[in-house]
């Protein structure tokens, strides 16, 4: 049984002693525990080359081509049992390194496109991916800010599991909390999310949601978006759609179960997409050997240069 826990805040500043308050509570399960703090880790944007998603399509495995420590941190998450994400709230949502994070994870390691891949590996006698890439996960999330501006962060934060299809447990975010280490209730908070990270990678094929039920009653999320003039919504978080009505006087989020399939944090709906993108990534190839395609790009490449960066330049 191990635990990882990462840190995307200040070194030794109030993310990283929050995470190991959760990870000590979880080595006294008897866990074996581990604490990364991304900072120190050489972790590059995301180009959006598709590198990754075309290796998938094409029966290659896992590809990335930036040159950095993402794939080593992804193989410390897909080798752990639990995963436990501490970020700073700097704008009401995720940090900007864990918005690198939750891009780097996209399409490269979506479990829909995984799963087919490494059906198509097996098919060309290959055998297939690493087991570890295709192991379901218990992975929970802490955002932690300065004031009171941070009812974005539960969605960004959520946003990195869809890819990889693992079981958020819990998704809490504190406001507030400059001097959260003084703050005992937040102390034992962290130290219950240690602990249900370790009962959950016990029994993952059972693992569920044990934070606060949210307004979502499929994936627990608590933002959508609501079309203008309408009651009609979407999930931000699961992509289900239905309407927000007041009931006893409070929003319910309303959908057709028949549609609970689609969700993007199940099976089903990873493999819905999983299909829509080799089928786009497959007409994309297809568009660069277009004469049409090729003159438009030429085109507007011509437009204008791009301007150089002062400190490269």
């Amino acid at each position: 049984m191990k635990i990882l826990g990462l840190s995307c805040g200040t070194k030794n500043g109030n993310n990283d002693t929050m995470c190991r308050v959760a990870l000590e509570a979880a080595k006294e399960m008897g866990a074996e525990i581990e604490f990364i703090h991304v900072f120190d880790w050489d972790i590059k944007y995301c180009s959006g080359c598709v590198a990754c998603s075309r290796a998938l399509v094409m029966g290659k495995g896992m590809v990335c081509s930036q040159k950095d420590d993402y794939a080593a941190l992804f193989d410390k998450m897909a080798e752990a049992d639990g995963v436990l994400i501490v970020d700073p709230i700097y704008e009401s949502g995720g940090s900007g390194l864990f918005h690198v994070l939750c891009d780097r994870m996209g399409p490269g390691h979506d479990m829909g496109m995984l799963m087919m891949a490494d059906g198509m590996l097996k098919e060309q006698g290959k055998g297939g991916l690493d087991p570890k890439y295709l192991k379901k996960k218990a992975i929970s999330f802490v955002g932690i800010g300065g004031s009171d501006w941070a009812v974005r962060v539960e969605t960004d934060h959520a946003m990195l599991a869809m890819s990889p299809a693992w079981t958020v447990i819990d998704n809490e975010f504190f406001s507030w909390c400059k001097d959260v280490i003084m703050q005992d209730d937040k102390i034992e908070r962290m130290r219950q999310i240690g602990k249900n990270l370790v009962e959950a990678a016990k029994d993952i094929e059972n693992a569920k949601w044990l934070g606060k039920p949210g307004s979502c009653p499929h994936c627990q999320g608590n933002n959508f978006y609501i079309y203008p003039g309408t009651t009609k919504c979407v999930c931000e978080l699961c992509g289900l759609e239905g309407t927000l009505e007041v009931v006893d006087g409070a929003f319910k989020f309303k959908f057709d179960p028949a549609d609970e399939p689609k969700a993007h944090d199940t099976l089903s709906g990873k493999k819905m997409h999983g299909e829509d993108i080799f089928e786009n990534e497959g007409r994309l190839m297809n568009l660069f050997k277009d004469p049409e395609f090729k003159k438009r790009k030429e085109h507007y490449t011509a437009v204008c240069e791009a301007t150089p960066s002062p400190s490269k330049g």
